[in-house]
Protein backbone atom coordinates (compact mmCIF):
# COMPACT_ATOMS: atom_id res chain seq x y z
CA UNK A 1 0.00 0.00 0.00
CA UNK A 2 2.69 2.47 1.25
CA UNK A 3 1.87 6.21 0.56
CA UNK A 4 -1.89 5.56 0.06
CA UNK A 5 -1.86 4.25 3.41
CA UNK A 6 -1.08 7.32 4.77
CA UNK A 7 -3.76 9.28 2.42
CA UNK A 8 -6.19 6.67 3.67
CA UNK A 9 -5.40 7.56 7.35
CA UNK A 10 -5.76 10.98 6.60
CA UNK A 11 -9.03 10.82 4.64
CA UNK A 12 -10.32 9.03 7.79
CA UNK A 13 -9.55 11.49 10.24
CA UNK A 14 -10.56 14.51 7.91
CA UNK A 15 -14.00 13.13 7.06
CA UNK A 16 -17.09 14.05 8.25
CA UNK A 17 -20.95 12.80 7.17
CA UNK A 18 -24.26 13.92 8.43
CA UNK A 19 -24.49 10.41 9.79
CA UNK A 20 -20.80 10.48 12.12
CA UNK A 21 -21.18 10.24 15.55
CA UNK A 22 -19.44 13.48 16.31
CA UNK A 23 -22.01 14.75 14.19
CA UNK A 24 -25.00 13.85 16.35
CA UNK A 25 -25.60 16.86 19.00
CA UNK A 26 -25.58 18.80 15.79
CA UNK A 27 -27.88 16.87 13.42
CA UNK A 28 -30.40 17.16 16.96
CA UNK A 29 -30.47 20.97 16.42
CA UNK A 30 -30.54 21.36 12.88
CA UNK A 31 -33.96 19.18 13.34
CA UNK A 32 -35.35 21.13 16.05
CA UNK A 33 -34.74 24.27 13.87
CA UNK A 34 -36.01 22.93 10.90
CA UNK A 35 -38.99 22.21 12.82
CA UNK A 36 -39.83 25.90 14.21
CA UNK A 37 -39.16 27.32 10.98
CA UNK A 38 -41.99 25.29 9.60
CA UNK A 39 -44.57 26.57 11.93
CA UNK A 40 -43.24 29.90 11.71
CA UNK A 41 -43.76 29.95 7.86
CA UNK A 42 -46.92 28.11 8.05
CA UNK A 43 -48.87 30.68 10.29
CA UNK A 44 -47.15 33.39 8.21
CA UNK A 45 -49.16 32.36 4.96
CA UNK A 46 -46.29 30.76 2.79
CA UNK A 47 -45.99 26.80 4.54
CA UNK A 48 -42.78 24.82 3.65
CA UNK A 49 -43.03 22.22 0.72
CA UNK A 50 -39.69 20.72 0.86
CA UNK A 51 -36.35 21.06 2.89
CA UNK A 52 -33.14 19.21 2.26
CA UNK A 53 -29.26 19.62 3.38
CA UNK A 54 -27.03 21.02 0.41
CA UNK A 55 -23.38 21.63 0.53
CA UNK A 56 -20.70 19.06 1.03
CA UNK A 57 -22.76 16.97 3.31
CA UNK A 58 -25.42 16.26 0.27
CA UNK A 59 -22.24 15.32 -1.87
CA UNK A 60 -20.40 13.68 0.78
CA UNK A 61 -17.22 15.82 0.59
CA UNK A 62 -17.52 17.16 3.90
CA UNK A 63 -14.72 17.82 6.00
CA UNK A 64 -14.24 18.54 10.11
CA UNK A 65 -13.45 22.22 10.63
CA UNK A 66 -10.00 22.76 12.12
CA UNK A 67 -11.98 24.87 14.81
CA UNK A 68 -14.28 22.30 15.59
CA UNK A 69 -17.44 23.84 14.29
CA UNK A 70 -19.62 21.86 12.40
CA UNK A 71 -21.34 23.37 9.58
CA UNK A 72 -24.95 22.92 8.20
CA UNK A 73 -26.54 24.75 4.76
CA UNK A 74 -30.12 23.55 5.50
CA UNK A 75 -32.07 24.47 2.44
CA UNK A 76 -35.51 25.59 3.10
CA UNK A 77 -38.35 25.66 0.20
CA UNK A 78 -41.98 27.55 -0.40
CA UNK A 79 -44.26 27.17 -3.48
CA UNK A 80 -43.83 30.13 -5.63
CA UNK A 81 -47.59 30.63 -5.55
CA UNK A 82 -47.65 31.33 -1.67
CA UNK A 83 -44.08 33.52 -1.43
CA UNK A 84 -44.12 36.74 0.01
CA UNK A 85 -42.98 39.68 -2.92
CA UNK A 86 -39.97 40.73 -1.13
CA UNK A 87 -37.48 37.88 -0.43
CA UNK A 88 -36.30 39.31 2.52
CA UNK A 89 -39.61 38.62 3.89
CA UNK A 90 -38.93 34.99 5.00
CA UNK A 91 -35.24 35.50 5.82
CA UNK A 92 -36.29 38.07 8.93
CA UNK A 93 -38.23 35.11 10.16
CA UNK A 94 -35.80 32.69 10.20
CA UNK A 95 -33.58 35.47 11.41
CA UNK A 96 -36.15 35.81 14.65
CA UNK A 97 -36.40 31.34 15.03
CA UNK A 98 -32.72 31.40 15.57
CA UNK A 99 -32.37 34.38 17.97
CA UNK A 100 -35.14 32.87 20.20
CA UNK A 101 -33.61 29.45 20.07
CA UNK A 102 -30.14 30.53 21.60
CA UNK A 103 -28.72 31.01 18.29
CA UNK A 104 -25.78 34.11 18.15
CA UNK A 105 -24.07 36.70 15.25
CA UNK A 106 -27.08 35.64 13.61
CA UNK A 107 -27.06 37.61 10.27
CA UNK A 108 -29.20 38.06 6.93
CA UNK A 109 -26.65 37.56 4.65
CA UNK A 110 -26.86 38.20 0.71
CA UNK A 111 -27.77 34.11 -0.22
CA UNK A 112 -28.86 33.23 3.02
CA UNK A 113 -29.25 33.53 7.06
CA UNK A 114 -26.51 32.45 8.93
CA UNK A 115 -25.43 32.21 12.88
CA UNK A 116 -23.64 30.13 15.50
CA UNK A 117 -24.39 28.09 18.42
CA UNK A 118 -21.96 28.28 20.48
CA UNK A 119 -22.72 25.58 22.96
CA UNK A 120 -22.38 22.84 20.25
CA UNK A 121 -20.10 24.68 18.10
CA UNK A 122 -22.37 24.79 15.30
CA UNK A 123 -22.44 27.46 12.45
CA UNK A 124 -25.67 27.02 10.37
CA UNK A 125 -26.99 28.12 6.58
CA UNK A 126 -30.29 28.59 5.88
CA UNK A 127 -30.89 29.72 2.03
CA UNK A 128 -34.95 30.00 1.18
CA UNK A 129 -35.59 29.08 -2.35
CA UNK A 130 -39.11 29.33 -3.73
CA UNK A 131 -40.05 26.47 -6.32
CA UNK A 132 -42.60 25.88 -9.39
CA UNK A 133 -42.29 22.44 -10.65
CA UNK A 134 -39.20 21.65 -11.22
CA UNK A 135 -37.53 25.22 -11.02
CA UNK A 136 -36.03 27.52 -8.10
CA UNK A 137 -35.43 31.05 -7.23
CA UNK A 138 -33.24 32.04 -4.16
CA UNK A 139 -33.95 34.57 -1.82
CA UNK A 140 -31.09 36.84 -2.65
CA UNK A 141 -30.92 39.92 -0.25
CA UNK A 142 -29.71 41.34 3.06
CA UNK A 143 -31.36 43.36 5.80
CA UNK A 144 -32.13 46.90 4.73
CA UNK A 145 -31.02 46.07 1.12
CA UNK A 146 -32.91 48.36 -1.64
CA UNK A 147 -34.81 47.00 -4.39
CA UNK A 148 -32.48 46.93 -6.87
CA UNK A 149 -30.44 44.48 -4.08
CA UNK A 150 -32.78 41.81 -2.83
CA UNK A 151 -34.74 39.43 -5.48
CA UNK A 152 -35.79 36.01 -6.03
CA UNK A 153 -32.46 34.65 -8.39
CA UNK A 154 -32.33 31.99 -10.80
CA UNK A 155 -30.90 28.78 -8.62
CA UNK A 156 -30.32 24.93 -9.21
CA UNK A 157 -29.58 23.44 -6.35
CA UNK A 158 -30.97 19.92 -7.56
CA UNK A 159 -29.30 19.95 -10.22
CA UNK A 160 -25.84 21.18 -8.92
CA UNK A 161 -25.97 18.18 -6.24
CA UNK A 162 -26.81 15.74 -9.28
CA UNK A 163 -24.09 17.44 -11.29
CA UNK A 164 -21.15 16.51 -8.57
CA UNK A 165 -22.84 13.21 -7.48
CA UNK A 166 -22.90 11.93 -11.61
CA UNK A 167 -20.55 9.15 -12.23
CA UNK A 168 -22.35 8.24 -15.68
CA UNK A 169 -18.48 9.56 -16.82
CA UNK A 170 -16.52 7.57 -15.45
CA UNK A 171 -15.37 3.99 -17.29
CA UNK A 172 -14.97 1.11 -15.35
CA UNK A 173 -15.21 0.61 -11.56
CA UNK A 174 -17.37 4.33 -11.32
CA UNK A 175 -18.16 3.75 -7.36
CA UNK A 176 -14.15 3.43 -6.60
CA UNK A 177 -13.15 6.68 -9.33
CA UNK A 178 -16.14 8.79 -7.78
CA UNK A 179 -14.52 7.40 -3.83
CA UNK A 180 -11.61 8.95 -5.28
CA UNK A 181 -12.82 11.98 -6.25
CA UNK A 182 -14.56 12.91 -2.90
CA UNK A 183 -11.46 11.92 -1.31
CA UNK A 184 -9.07 14.37 -3.48
CA UNK A 185 -12.00 17.16 -2.82
CA UNK A 186 -11.27 16.76 0.96
CA UNK A 187 -7.64 16.80 0.55
CA UNK A 188 -7.83 19.95 -1.23
CA UNK A 189 -10.29 21.58 1.33
CA UNK A 190 -8.20 20.77 4.38
CA UNK A 191 -5.15 22.13 2.31
CA UNK A 192 -6.53 25.62 1.73
CA UNK A 193 -7.83 25.87 5.49
CA UNK A 194 -4.22 24.72 6.27
CA UNK A 195 -2.41 26.86 3.72
CA UNK A 196 -4.21 30.25 3.56
CA UNK A 197 -4.89 32.98 6.38
CA UNK A 198 -8.18 32.95 7.58
CA UNK A 199 -9.63 35.47 5.68
CA UNK A 200 -8.60 34.41 2.22
CA UNK A 201 -9.28 30.81 3.04
CA UNK A 202 -12.90 31.56 3.01
CA UNK A 203 -13.04 33.65 -0.32
CA UNK A 204 -11.65 30.33 -1.26
CA UNK A 205 -15.00 28.40 -2.01
CA UNK A 206 -15.45 24.70 -1.33
CA UNK A 207 -17.84 24.79 -4.48
CA UNK A 208 -15.52 26.47 -6.44
CA UNK A 209 -12.96 23.84 -5.68
CA UNK A 210 -15.03 21.03 -5.97
CA UNK A 211 -16.14 21.78 -9.33
CA UNK A 212 -13.01 22.38 -10.49
CA UNK A 213 -11.86 19.37 -9.49
CA UNK A 214 -14.99 17.13 -10.76
CA UNK A 215 -14.14 19.05 -14.24
CA UNK A 216 -10.73 17.92 -14.39
CA UNK A 217 -10.89 14.86 -12.39
CA UNK A 218 -7.76 12.27 -13.32
CA UNK A 219 -8.84 8.77 -11.50
CA UNK A 220 -5.33 6.88 -10.78
CA UNK A 221 -5.31 3.09 -9.99
CA UNK A 222 -2.77 0.25 -10.30
CA UNK A 223 -2.48 -2.83 -12.00
CA UNK A 224 -4.74 -4.49 -9.33
CA UNK A 225 -7.41 -2.09 -9.36
CA UNK A 226 -5.97 -0.50 -5.85
CA UNK A 227 -6.02 3.47 -5.53
CA UNK A 228 -3.37 5.78 -5.88
CA UNK A 229 -4.53 8.92 -4.62
CA UNK A 230 -1.35 10.91 -4.73
CA UNK A 231 -0.88 10.10 -8.49
CA UNK A 232 -4.52 11.69 -9.00
CA UNK A 233 -4.04 14.14 -6.92
CA UNK A 234 -0.94 15.58 -8.92
CA UNK A 235 -2.56 14.73 -12.44
CA UNK A 236 -6.03 16.52 -11.11
CA UNK A 237 -3.78 19.34 -9.86
CA UNK A 238 -1.97 19.60 -13.12
CA UNK A 239 -5.16 19.91 -15.27
CA UNK A 240 -6.53 22.28 -12.89
CA UNK A 241 -3.73 24.30 -13.26
CA UNK A 242 -4.07 24.76 -17.76
CA UNK A 243 -7.72 24.72 -17.54
CA UNK A 244 -8.17 28.31 -17.80
CA UNK A 245 -9.81 29.12 -14.31
CA UNK A 246 -6.64 31.52 -13.96
CA UNK A 247 -6.47 34.59 -15.81
CA UNK A 248 -3.41 36.46 -16.37
CA UNK A 249 -3.51 40.35 -15.29
CA UNK A 250 -1.55 42.59 -16.78
CA UNK A 251 0.99 42.44 -13.95
CA UNK A 252 3.31 39.62 -14.63
CA UNK A 253 2.36 37.16 -12.15
CA UNK A 254 -0.54 37.96 -11.56
CA UNK A 255 -4.16 35.88 -11.70
CA UNK A 256 -7.98 36.35 -10.76
CA UNK A 257 -9.54 32.98 -10.72
CA UNK A 258 -12.70 32.11 -12.88
CA UNK A 259 -14.79 29.37 -12.42
CA UNK A 260 -19.00 28.82 -14.00
CA UNK A 261 -21.53 27.08 -12.01
CA UNK A 262 -22.26 23.86 -14.26
CA UNK A 263 -25.92 24.76 -13.58
CA UNK A 264 -28.44 27.61 -14.22
CA UNK A 265 -27.98 30.35 -13.32
CA UNK A 266 -23.89 29.81 -14.82
CA UNK A 267 -22.54 32.34 -13.05
CA UNK A 268 -18.77 32.88 -11.94
CA UNK A 269 -18.53 31.29 -8.60
CA UNK A 270 -15.35 33.97 -7.83
CA UNK A 271 -17.05 36.71 -9.13
CA UNK A 272 -15.86 39.30 -7.56
CA UNK A 273 -12.61 37.89 -5.77
CA UNK A 274 -9.64 40.06 -5.19
CA UNK A 275 -6.32 39.64 -7.57
CA UNK A 276 -5.34 38.66 -4.25
CA UNK A 277 -6.78 35.75 -3.96
CA UNK A 278 -6.41 34.50 -7.94
CA UNK A 279 -3.07 34.96 -7.15
CA UNK A 280 -2.26 33.46 -4.04
CA UNK A 281 -4.64 30.62 -5.13
CA UNK A 282 -2.30 29.79 -8.34
CA UNK A 283 0.89 30.05 -6.27
CA UNK A 284 -0.20 27.67 -3.59
CA UNK A 285 -1.76 24.72 -6.22
CA UNK A 286 1.30 25.38 -8.03
CA UNK A 287 3.13 24.37 -4.93
CA UNK A 288 1.19 21.72 -3.69
CA UNK A 289 1.49 19.56 -7.14
CA UNK A 290 5.20 20.44 -6.87
CA UNK A 291 4.91 19.08 -3.34
CA UNK A 292 3.01 16.13 -4.18
CA UNK A 293 5.09 15.37 -7.18
CA UNK A 294 8.08 15.16 -4.66
CA UNK A 295 6.77 13.05 -2.28
CA UNK A 296 5.63 10.59 -5.59
CA UNK A 297 9.56 10.83 -6.64
CA UNK A 298 10.97 9.63 -3.03
CA UNK A 299 12.21 5.98 -2.21
CA UNK A 300 11.04 6.13 1.49
CA UNK A 301 7.89 6.57 3.20
CA UNK A 302 8.76 8.35 6.49
CA UNK A 303 10.26 11.26 3.67
CA UNK A 304 7.14 11.37 1.54
CA UNK A 305 4.52 11.86 4.72
CA UNK A 306 7.29 14.54 5.72
CA UNK A 307 6.61 16.54 2.69
CA UNK A 308 2.54 15.79 2.78
CA UNK A 309 2.77 16.95 5.97
CA UNK A 310 4.02 20.15 5.68
CA UNK A 311 1.16 20.94 2.80
CA UNK A 312 -1.57 19.21 4.54
CA UNK A 313 -1.00 19.76 8.52
CA UNK A 314 -0.20 17.69 11.09
CA UNK A 315 -3.51 15.49 10.16
CA UNK A 316 -1.51 13.73 7.85
CA UNK A 317 1.21 11.82 9.97
CA UNK A 318 4.88 11.12 9.79
CA UNK A 319 5.35 7.94 10.96
CA UNK A 320 7.91 6.90 13.96
CA UNK A 321 10.85 6.26 12.60
CA UNK A 322 11.41 3.56 15.43
CA UNK A 323 8.43 1.86 14.46
CA UNK A 324 9.39 1.72 10.74
CA UNK A 325 12.30 -0.23 10.97
CA UNK A 326 10.81 -1.75 7.54
CA UNK A 327 9.63 0.85 5.78
CA UNK A 328 8.37 0.30 2.64
CA UNK A 329 9.86 1.50 -0.50
CA UNK A 330 7.82 3.98 -2.44
CA UNK A 331 8.64 2.61 -5.77
CA UNK A 332 6.11 -0.59 -4.17
CA UNK A 333 3.52 1.63 -3.70
CA UNK A 334 3.52 3.16 -7.17
CA UNK A 335 4.32 0.60 -9.48
CA UNK A 336 1.99 -0.14 -11.69
CA UNK A 337 -0.15 2.95 -10.98
CA UNK A 338 -1.70 4.32 -14.09
CA UNK A 339 -4.07 7.66 -14.36
CA UNK A 340 -6.98 7.66 -16.65
CA UNK A 341 -9.10 10.55 -18.39
CA UNK A 342 -12.04 9.71 -17.77
CA UNK A 343 -13.02 12.79 -15.90
CA UNK A 344 -16.41 14.31 -15.67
Amino acid sequence: MGIQKHFKAFHDTIKLGRKDDAYASAREKDDSIKEAIKKTFDESGYPVVDDFIQGSLAVHTGIKSRDTDFDIDRAIVIDSADAPENPIEPKRKIKDVLEKRGFTNVRIKKPCVTADYKALDLHIDFPVYKRSGTDYKLAVGKAGSSDENKEWADADPKRLEAWINDDSSYLGSKRDKHDQFRRLVRYVKRWRDHQFSEDVARKIYSIGLTVMIKDCFSPSFDQDGKPCDATALSQTLTNILSRGYFIQQMEEGRYRVKVALPVNPWRDIFDGSSVNTGTQLFNKLSRLRKKVDQALAENDEIKQCRILNEVFGDEFQVPDQKNESKTRKAAFATAGCVGTSQGA
